[in-house]
């Protein structure tokens, strides 16, 4: 939302564009389940964008570009390429901003109308209240979203709306640009329509307009619902809402509530793809008839939200540092309560998020599989593993897809990708498609999720996902005269070799993860009683280790060997990981002494501040860490809302956030054969209270 507490002001908040486009706008309305394709006058597969490359088990299919990404732009891609890596893309369900109506002619509001604004959200209930004078007018505005429910709710105080202040509405098609997630330049590619109006059972005068939806397969519906609302059509994709006959003695109050829903067969989820089981009606929401849905007024909406938050806050993890002379301590302290926030908004539904959630598009609104250890992996650490499970679920809807990309390659097990949307669909990529540190990540979610509820439930529900994603390991390792090897070809979570993909072979992190990973899962296969399988053993203890060039450990076993821009992913070895055989601490200690003193920070992005803290933490360096999550770096900044800004593109980063969130519990809580003291990570002169944190494997 803007300052108005709606969306009033699209053009005042921008997302910039990474081609020559127009900016996109971070005031969107999106959910779990809003995503749209554009059809195609072909029939695309990825089959057309498969190239061979040579590996150790002989020529094998990649889903490559025939174009490339030159400084974050798409040069040369075919029509089909651009296609494949725009749809589906999440959409904007739609826009709902203040308007003036004037002698019947309505017009968007002027910023130059607006002084004296001051808006606050409350944290404790979710409730954010915007006051502002609008030509005049005083106005107070409450804005809130269901817990439970994609619904967001307004109550509007003001005596401008006896003056022609009234809401819009409007509908966009689906944009297939990398930042924006709305074409409002294709009226005629799709409909909206208001359908009959339809009251509540409660007798208390609520009624709802149902606005149907079609864009091309995709279908969902918006329920705007209130008392005494004005609800019309004014444009082919505009709705208006007004005070109907406001009574002379009545208070100046407009309260409206618009339920966004996919609509059945043909909805806006891809086939093949899950959708979150809805929650029960919570108390005070009265059934209405003919759309099998329920009603809801913007005070029960309010009052939903206002129950939930407090009951968020009183449970999982807390962390204190107010007693801390550092005055560094208090922004720290900020950052991470802002960011337990913002990551249970974005982060924990049924589909990995996007990497700027659900506020704006990025990569089309596809979700990157390696990021998801960074949005969701501190909900178990912070005790919220209720949060984590949605989305860990998701890896079961999407095995077959993943089996068959491991067998084209010639591969056991399953491989999972990297940039998709619900379906699980590769998008062809220079760089993604050669990624293989997503693949150890569910082992990694789900070994926490175990430890927060050690049940053979737990063991029973994700054993599948565990064993197929270690099966792949064990089979991608290829022995050779040195001991198991990774690659080539493939690219390193430190994505600057991607030229030389062909090539590339034992990145550092990915041989420890692999090893990690493998030992993992045959732990899994013991708690459930099951025979080991020797291949994983034997892989897992004879992975070589990574190459040391003056003692220190570089990105990838080949030349270059470092590059120092984009992350230092050799850093993750020890420190998102534990200690394992591969790794030796004290060359790791050189190798972040090394990074800390001449690495590329304009390079970098959010998340590698809290690597480079987590290392820091496992070598018993408090100051360090806390140094790395404070560096003054661009890449690391925090809004005043929370947001880890990146650039104009990425004006929100939640890898950052959850980033954050992982290094604080781990520095708070421990870790396995850590330290035994209290708060391990933070210096000794710290005062670290804390709760409810999980210490880390």
């Amino acid at each position: 939302m803007d300052l108005t507490g709606l969306q009033s002001f699209p053009g005042a908040y921008p997302v910039g564009a990474r081609d020559e486009l127009p900016p996109g706008t971070l005031l969107g309305t999106q959910a779990q389940w809003g995503w749209h394709s554009v059809p195609s006058q072909q029939r695309h597969n990825l089959a057309g964008s498969t190239v061979m490359y040579d590996s150790p088990r002989g020529p094998v299919p990649y889903v490559d570009m025939v174009g490339d990404i030159v400084n974050d732009r798409e040069t040369g891609t075919s029509e089909a390429e651009n296609w494949l890596r725009a749809n589906a893309h999440r959409l904007d369900l739609g826009r709902i901003g203040l308007r003036w109506l004037d002698h019947g002619t309505e017009r968007p509001l002027d910023q130059a109308d607006i002084t004296d604004a001051e808006q606050t959200l409350d944290l404790w209930t979710g409730v954010v209240t915007s006051r502002f004078t609008l030509a005049g007018y005083p106005v107070k505005i409450t804005t809130a979203c269901h817990p439970y429910r994609d619904e967001v709710a307004f109550r509007i105080e003001s005596p401008a709306l006896r003056s022609g202040l009234v809401i819009g509405v409007d509908f966009p098609y689906g944009s297939e640009a990398w930042h924006d997630a709305a074409d409002w330049t294709r009226p005629d590619a799709h409909s909206t329509v208001v359908g009959v109006p339809m009251s509540s059972a409660d007798d208390q005068g609520t009624t709802a307009w149902p606005v149907f939806r079609a864009l091309d397969n995709s279908r969902y519906r918006a329920l705007i619902t209130g008392q005494r609302l004005g609800v019309e059509q004014t444009g082919q994709h505009t709705i208006r809402v007004s005070g109907e006959d406001m009574d002379p003695g009545a208070p100046d109050v407009l309260d409206f509530a618009v339920f966004f829903t996919p609509s059945g067969d043909g909805d806006c989820i891809p086939r093949g793809s899950n959708r979150s089981t809805p929650a029960a009606p919570q108390p005070g929401l009265q059934a209405t008839a003919g759309y099998g849905v329920v009603l809801s007024t913007a005070g029960i909406v309010i009052a939903a939200s206002a129950q939930y938050w407090p009951q968020f806050w009183s449970s999982g993890g807390a962390l204190e540092l107010e007693a801390t002379d550092d005055p560094r301590a208090k922004e720290l302290e900020r950052r991470i309560v802002l960011s337990q926030y913002l990551t249970a908004v974005n982060c924990a539904g049924s589909l990995p998020p996007q990497e700027t959630g659900l506020v704006c598009n990025s990569w089309r609104g596809r979700f990157h599989l390696e990021m998801h250890w960074w949005h969701a992996a501190h909900f178990a650490h912070w005790n919220r593993v209720e949060l984590l499970l949605p989305s860990l679920r998701w890896y079961s809807t999407v095995l077959d897809s993943a089996r068959q990309t491991a067998k084209a390659q010639g591969l056991d097990g399953v491989r999972w990708p990297k940039q998709v949307g619900p379906d699980g669909r590769e998008s062809p990529s220079t760089i993604g498609t050669f990624l293989i540190w997503q693949q150890p990540h569910p082992i990694y979610l789900a070994e926490l999720v175990y430890r927060a509820n050690p049940s053979r439930e737990v063991l029973e529900e994700f054993a599948e996902i565990v064993f197929e994603s270690a099966v792949f390991m064990a089979s991608f390792a290829h022995p050779t005269s040195r001991g198991f090897e990774l690659g080539p070809p493939l690219v390193p979570a430190q994505e600057s070799y991607g030229s030389i993909r062909a090539t590339v072979a034992n990145p550092t992190f990915e041989l420890a993860y692999w090893q990690w990973g493998l030992r993992t899962a045959a732990a899994w296969r013991e708690r459930l009683g099951l025979e080991p399988v020797e291949e994983w053993s034997v892989v897992a203890d004879g992975m070589v280790k990574p190459r040391v060039i003056d003692d220190v450990y570089a990105a990838i076993d080949v030349e270059p060997f470092t590059i120092r821009t984009d992350h230092p992913s050799m850093l993750c070895a020890l420190g998102v990981l534990p200690q394992t055989d591969v790794i030796d601490p004290a060359t790791m200690r050189a190798t972040l002494t090394a990074v800390l003193a001449d690495w590329d920070w304009g390079s970098t992005w959010g998340w590698d501040y809290p690597v480079m803290a987590m290392t820091a933490a496992r070598l018993e360096d408090p100051e360090a860490a806390v140094d790395a999550l404070l560096l003054d770096a661009g890449k690391n900044t925090f809004l005043a809302n929370g947001h880890n800004r990146q650039t104009d593109s990425l004006p929100l980063y939640l890898p950052g956030n959850g980033g954050l969130l992982a290094a604080v519990a781990l520095m708070a809580a421990g870790w396995d054969n850590g330290p035994e003291q209290h708060a391990p990570g933070f210096p000794s002169d710290w005062t670290v209270k804390w709760e409810g944190l999980a210490e880390a494997p």
